[in-house]
């Protein structure tokens, strides 16, 4: 297993430190950490993340009136519907499952590297990778951590976005000097109660250490001394620990300045809830939608009127200096086509703020042909070029790490070889126009690109594969059946045609 080559620098450290005024390492990791906890930047990622899983702003909403003073004041005795219509976790799925949700194709002239390649990367990566999907998306950011499991294989496990603190090295954020992973522990102490502790994972070249956080503070858990990165069984059975070269910690980016996808329709999912609550409020509160007028009313206070027009539907009136009691009506419409109205648009702004797609878009209807799908999903098109841009980036490390296990596994060196990732989108498309067009293709360009573009294959080479073991199947069987026809005529003593 390689070695890191770099040796551990302070320069992290000491370029934030001032002259005269010493600070631990600890303490520095501390102060940085209990500053972020507490920044806009996780929490809106908490945020992303919360909304996700539906857990929205309109939840914690209060009925208010304005009170004597002029200020607003909570009501409790008014309709409150809290509906939640979780357009946001729909788009994020969306945008997930468009680039993620297909099985990732992989090219390289070496067809026993692909192969080596997929055994690594299966549908078990493939579940992550889409996962990492999902949390970048509503963090901005994801990161994958590769370790050797229990049976000695490479294993990508996701950390979301808002558990790692980074220490980048650089302004463009490409390489790591250190990093912090917050997270909760359920633990028993003792015969207490179950508690929650809060651990922190330090990363950094020389290997991972483990501290509890508590009170702004960093303390040595049991396992707070260094463990390296990766631990390889030797003959006398103790074990050899070595580090990788890289940091092992890949970041999974949504975009280049790792904005998460809250920000851009948070506002707009906001209204769509309140909407939609504010409509329901409006037809429950049926007694409120008709004004009454009260003239000459027998009671004290209009608190006692509702009550008795609600327990016995009849009030007291009575005739005061010639004038005549009674009640009188003004009728308030709630009109659901205005409500309606503004959720079509408000819908049609989330969705093109999001750059996301409308699977019932007009468009659709009718057959559609391709231009009019691709039209469609021109947003979701040109916002998933930027994610893959970031994600080739990222196969780049992964690549490497797989490398690297598979030389250090025994399965050969590919440390310079070539290889071509190909994320399949998973777009609409009209399949019998895209196949009417490879029929046309034939002869033109190559079988191997028409195959590819088929729209009902998902593996180019493997399908390659079954065609040839097709052909020499049908010439074997073609051969054979000449044969057992020239073998019937001779033993008929029919003559044979040599030709």
């Amino acid at each position: 297993m390689p070695l890191f080559r770099r040796p551990i620098e302070q320069e992290l450290f000491k370029h934030r430190l001032r002259n005269g005024r010493p600070m631990t390492e600890l303490q520095f990791f501390a102060k940085e950490l209990t500053a972020w906890l507490a920044s806009p930047a996780r929490k809106e990622m908490l945020d992303g993340d919360r909304y996700y899983m539906g857990e929205h702003d309109i939840l914690a909403r209060k009925r208010t009136a304005i009170g004597p003073d002029g200020k607003l004041i909570p009501v409790d005795n008014m309709p409150n519907n809290r509906i939640v219509d979780n357009q946001y976790a729909k788009h994020v799925d969306q945008k997930a499952n468009y680039l993620l949700g297909q099985p990732i194709s992989f090219q390289a002239d070496n067809d026993a590297y692909v192969t080596e390649v997929k055994k690594v990367l299966g549908m078990k990566f493939m579940r992550t990778l889409r996962n990492a999907g999902v949390e970048m998306l509503n963090s901005g950011i994801a990161w994958l951590y590769p370790y050797y499991g229990r049976d000695g294989e490479l294993v990508f496990r996701l950390f979301p976005g808002y558990e790692i603190l980074p220490f980048w090295a650089d302004a463009a954020h490409t390489e790591l000097d250190a990093a912090l992973r917050y997270y909760p522990v359920e633990v028993y102490e003792g015969q207490e109660d179950k508690k929650i502790v809060f651990k922190v994972d330090i990363f950094k070249p020389d290997g991972v250490s483990t501290y509890i956080f508590e009170n702004g503070e960093l303390r040595p858990d049991s396992d707070s001394t260094p463990q390296s990165y990766v631990t390889v069984s030797t003959p006398d059975g103790k074990g050899a620990a070595f580090n990788w070269e890289r940091f092992p910690l890949i970041a999974i980016k949504y975009n280049a300045k790792e904005i998460p996808l809250i920000r851009r329709g948070r506002s707009l999912q906001d209204a769509i809830n309140l909407l939609q609550s504010d409509f329901v409020n409006s037809m429950e509160e049926d007694v409120r939608n008709t004004v009454l007028v009260l003239k000459n009313y027998d009671g004290q206070d209009l608190g006692e009127f509702r009550r008795n027009l609600t327990t016995y539907g009849a009030i007291k009136v009575r005739t005061v200096e010639g004038t005549d009691g009674g009640v009188d009506s003004l009728e308030i419409t709630v009109n659901a086509d205005n409500y309606k109205t503004v959720l079509d648009l408000l819908k049609k702004a989330l969705i093109e703020n999001l750059r996301s797609y409308d699977a019932k878009d007009e468009r659709m209807g009718n057959n559609p042909n391709q231009m009019n799908i691709q039209s469609m999903y021109a947003d979701i098109d040109l916002d998933a070029n930027a994610m893959e841009t970031e994600l080739q980036a990222a196969f780049e490390e992964i690549l490497w790490f797989v490398n690297a296990y598979l030389a250090n596994a025994g399965k050969g060196s590919f440390e310079n070889e070539d290889i071509t990732v190909i994320f399949n989108r998973d777009i609409l498309i009209n399949e019998t126009e895209a196949i009417d067009n490879c029929s046309k293709s034939v002869g033109i360009i190559s079988d191997e690109t028409i195959v590819a573009m088929h729209p009902w294959v998902d593996d180019p080479a493997a399908e390659l594969g079954r065609l040839e073991k097709q052909k020499a199947e049908a010439e074997s069987d073609a051969y054979r059946q000449a044969f057992e026809t020239a073998q019937q005529r001779r033993a008929s003593g029919g003559e044979i045609n040599e030709e």
